[in-house]
Order: structure tokens, then C-alpha cells, then sequence
């Protein structure tokens, strides 16, 4: 037994001797979590042969982060997970540092090469020296990964680019593999591009992209891919205090002279807790993302029940016919639905509660902003009976602003904000799951995904406005496992 199937066998009873030690209050029905300790960014998203694979960054022996893991999960319809042994953990010199500082296996991809699966990630110490270096693994039977022996299989940056050189994202391009690598190139954030025959030996081709001085210092999670006549890339910038936790760049990659040029870039997601986001392409040809519904800045009430961070539920991304990009729920998370409650043509003044009530609710509202009068309305979820607790989503007719206000949500506050195009119909499709709220906007025109932490008695719903409002139709739906 090697040092590293060591360590996977170590992490692996450790996490077996205590994945049931703590109640867990805030646990959500049908949003993926590790079974103990820490989460963050989803890692290796790929469907292969029929099986879809979800890693992520995970510190098993604690719910602080730590040295990092690879935790792995599969499913068959991207809404009941499996866990899985874990896939990789530090223990080479390239990713095992000393106690007390920062190390493992840091954030990456999976392809499929020859009908094998493989990994590529980041070999990440921290020391006096912080060194990042990409590396590669490979498995027999889609569970257990060795690290390649000629690890690492890119040793340093190239000249110009800083030391943060992380996050690998590999694809094929007309039988050549393609890699983006966050970095920082002279102090803009960047993705660094790199070209390979056989994921082994890999040649600089220079940023693919870079910062214009107002998107951050360094890019974390870059991801390039194509998306119907376009392409788009998706970063997480850092020291970037004017954008979003997340942004997604539409445009065009010229494989000639290796450069991404961009029409626009948004926001994925207008709320506090989405980072990390990565995509992938299934064997439907949807491109879907998934993300790290937490951030850095968030706060972490789990932590006191032994466990840290979710993923958001898959999205699925598209241009519109005016190449405007749109986030959309995958079809399969139709199969929680269990009671239903419809309404259709509803109007009221003041307020309206529908019967249904709980913490694992999907929401479908079209409201006729032509015969509404009220200049704002919304609804709070999760309310309290005493009504002192609820999350609350408002439209204002005057901006055409949708906000979520989380000071009375549960442990967390501030308010998250999404302009919205102006349109005779407003619709609001949400997620709730116990501690989280994910708002698609007008069929994906805008998001807003926050985490919350209610008490677990706070389940009702309850729509206001201040004069006549006009419900088109309305579906509530109670969420199964």
C-alpha cells in the first residue's frame, strides 16, 4: 500500500466512524452535501458512460477548511447522489505539506480519454515558497484514482504569470486536449491556456484571457467552452470589489491565435452565496452548471452540527434568441415534486397564503404586471407563526428590481438585488431547501441564491402587496427526497 491509498484509507474510516455522530437541524432535503467536514468548489463534473460524477473540495476530518480532499459522488439523474470512497488526498511533496499550513489537492477536472476517466488538479503547499503545480490521476473503474508518476505534469508557471496558478479546466478541440489555468498575469486575474497530445506534456500558449484592470487580481475556476455559436468563459475573480462572485464572459475562441475575445459579460448569480462555479457537458448536450452555494465571506452556522457547505442544485445554460445567456433548473429536479397546490388567475390585495407549508418547497409564479396595481409585492418564505422570521423576495415596479431580503432569514442579513428587463409578466420559479433559497427570474434572465437558517419550524408561505395583485397562475409543490 502506497502513502496515498494510505491516506484515502485513512480518510475513508474516518468518515464511516462519524458521518452519523450529529444531528443535523439544518441538513437540506435535496441539495448535495458531504457526509462530514468541509465542502467547497465542485471539481471533476463529467457524465461517463451514462453515470454523472460529482468531486469536490472536501476536509473530511473537520467542517473548518483544511488540507484538501477530493470528495466523490455519482448519480444516475443529477438529483440523488451516491457518496462515493474518496478520490484523491495529499500525499505526494508536490501536494502534502507540513501541519499547520495550507495544502492538498486543490480544485480541477475530469475527461474521458480512450474510455478512461482522468483527473487533473492542483497540487497546491503552502510554506514560505507557495508553489501550485498541475497534476494528473488516472483510474481502473471510475473509483479509485492513482496519482501519475510523472507528476507533477506542469511544475511552475510560466514567466509572467504569478504563483497562484491553480484550478485546472481541460477539454478536447479537434483531437488536441486544452487546459485554462486560473492565475494572475502582471496583476490582472487571467486564464492561462495550455495545449497537450496526451494530457502528459503540456505546451504555454499564453493567456487566454485577462483582466482589463477592473475584473479582479487573480482568476480562480476559469472554465472555456462552447455554447451554441459562441463560447463563454467563466471565472471567480478575487480582490474584485465592483463585479459579482461569479461572472460568465460570452464571445468567440479563435484556436488559431489562442485567444478568447468577449461580447459581454454578467453576473451568474446576483445573490451572496454562489461561487465557484463549474460546467459540463452531458450526453443530452445540455451544458450544465453546478456551483459552490457558499462563499468565503459567508457565515457557517452548520459548523456547530460537524458539517460545512452545499452545492446549488445543476443549472442548465443557454443563449436566448438575442444570445442573451439564461440559467435554467435541470428537468430532472421535476421528480421531487410530490403534493401540488395550482392556482390560476388569482388576484388579491394585501396578502394570500397558500396552504401548503414547509422547508423543501418549489414555487412557480407568473404575475400580470399589466392589471397589477400594487407598485411592490412579493412573498416571504420560510415565515415563523409569530411572523418575526422569513425570508422575503419583493419586486418594485418603479425600478423593475427583484431583491431578497435575509435580515430576518436566520443567522444571516443584507439584501441581494437583480434588474430585470420591463415586461407586461414577472416570473419567479424558487427553490427552497431547508437553508437556501435559489430565485430564477423570468426563466433565467436573472438568479439570486443565498443560503439561510431558519428555525425548523419556520415553513410558511405567505404572498403581499400593497394594492391589487395579479397572479396569472401559481404552483406550489411540497419537495421529496
Amino acid at each position: 500500500m502506497n502513502n496515498h491509498e494510505r491516506q484515502i484509507e485513512k480518510a475513508n474510516t474516518f468518515i464511516k466512524e462519524n458521518s452519523n455522530q450529529k444531528e443535523r437541524d439544518y441538513q437540506p432535503t435535496y441539495h448535495f452535501t458531504a457526509p462530514v467536514g468541509w465542502l467547497n468548489d465542485p471539481n471533476g463534473l463529467i457524465q461517463h458512460k451514462g453515470i454523472y460524477h460529482l468531486f469536490y473540495q472536501f476536509h473530511p476530518y473537520s467542517a473548518d477548511w483544511g488540507p484538501m480532499h477530493w470528495g466523490h459522488a455519482t448519480s444516475s439523474d443529477l438529483v440523488h447522489w451516491e457518496h462515493q470512497p474518496v478520490a484523491l488526498a495529499p500525499s505526494e511533496d508536490y501536494d502534502l505539506g507540513n501541519p499547520g499550513e495550507g495544502y492538498g489537492c486543490f480544485s480541477g477536472s475530469a475527461v474521458v480519454k480512450d474510455g478512461d476517466l482522468f483527473l487533473l488538479y492542483t497540487g497546491h503547499i503552502d510554506s514560505k515558497n507557495p508553489k501550485e503545480v498541475q497534476c494528473l490521476a488516472t483510474t481502473q473503474d471510475g473509483i479509485h484514482f492513482e496519482k501519475h508518476p510523472n507528476n507533477p505534469i506542469i511544475d511552475k508557471p510560466p514567466h509572467s504569470l504569478s504563483n497562484d496558478f491553480r484550478d485546472p479546466k481541460v477539454w478536447s478541440y479537434e483531437d488536441t486536449w486544452y487546459m485554462v489555468v486560473g492565475t494572475s498575469h502582471n496583476g490582472d486575474g487571467a486564464a492561462a491556456l495550455f495545449q497537450s497530445d496526451d494530457l502528459i506534456n503540456w505546451e504555454y500558449c499564453g493567456p487566454v484571457a485577462k483582466s482589463d484592470g477592473t475584473l479582479g487580481d487573480m482568476w480562480e475556476c476559469p472554465d472555456l467552452f462552447p455554447i451554441q455559436n459562441k463560447h463563454a468563459l467563466i471565472f471567480s475573480p478575487m480582490k474584485d470589489e465592483g463585479h459579482g462572485k461569479a461572472l460568465i464572459q460570452i464571445g468567440d475562441m479563435d484556436y488559431d491565435t489562442k485567444r478568447f475575445t468577449k461580447d459581454y459579460d454578467v453576473e451568474i448569480d446576483q445573490g451572496f452565496d454562489l461561487y465557484a462555479p463549474q460546467t459540463f457537458l452531458d450526453e443530452k448536450g445540455r451544458r450544465i452548471l453546478i456551483a459552490w452555494m457558499d462563499h468565503w465571506a459567508s457565515k457557517f452556522p452548520t459548523k456547530e452540527e460537524g458539517w460545512a457547505g452545499a452545492m446549488t442544485i445543476p443549472r442548465e445554460i443557454k443563449l436566448n434568441n438575442e444570445g442573451n445567456v439564461r440559467f435554467q433548473p435541470v428537468e430532472e429536479l421535476k421528480m421531487l415534486r410530490a403534493k401540488e397546490e395550482q392556482y390560476h388567475e388569482l388576484n388579491f390585495t394585501k396578502s394570500f397564503s397558500p396552504e401548503t407549508k414547509g422547508q423543501s418547497i418549489e414555487i412557480k409564479s407568473s404575475f400580470d404586471l399589466s392589471t397589477t396595481n400594487s407598485e411592490t409585492f412579493g412573498l416571504k418564505v420560510l415565515k415563523s407563526d409569530d411572523g418575526e422570521e422569513f425570508t422575503e423576495i419583493k419586486y418594485d415596479a418603479k425600478t423593475s428590481k427583484v431583491t431578497v431580503d435575509l435580515n430576518k432569514a436566520g443567522h444571516v442579513s443584507g439584501i441581494a438585488s437583480a434588474e430585470v428587463e420591463p415586461s407586461e409578466e414577472l416570473l419567479l420559479h424558487i427553490y427552497i431547501d431547508r437553508c437556501s433559497v435559489e430565485l430564477f427570474i423570468n426563466n433565467g434572465e436573472k438568479v439570486i441564491t443565498n443560503r439561510v437558517y431558519p428555525k425548523n419550524t419556520s415553513n410558511q408561505i405567505e404572498f403581499f402587496g400593497e394594492e391589487n395583485v395579479a397572479v396569472k397562475e401559481l404552483n406550489v409543490w411540497e419537495l421529496k427526497k
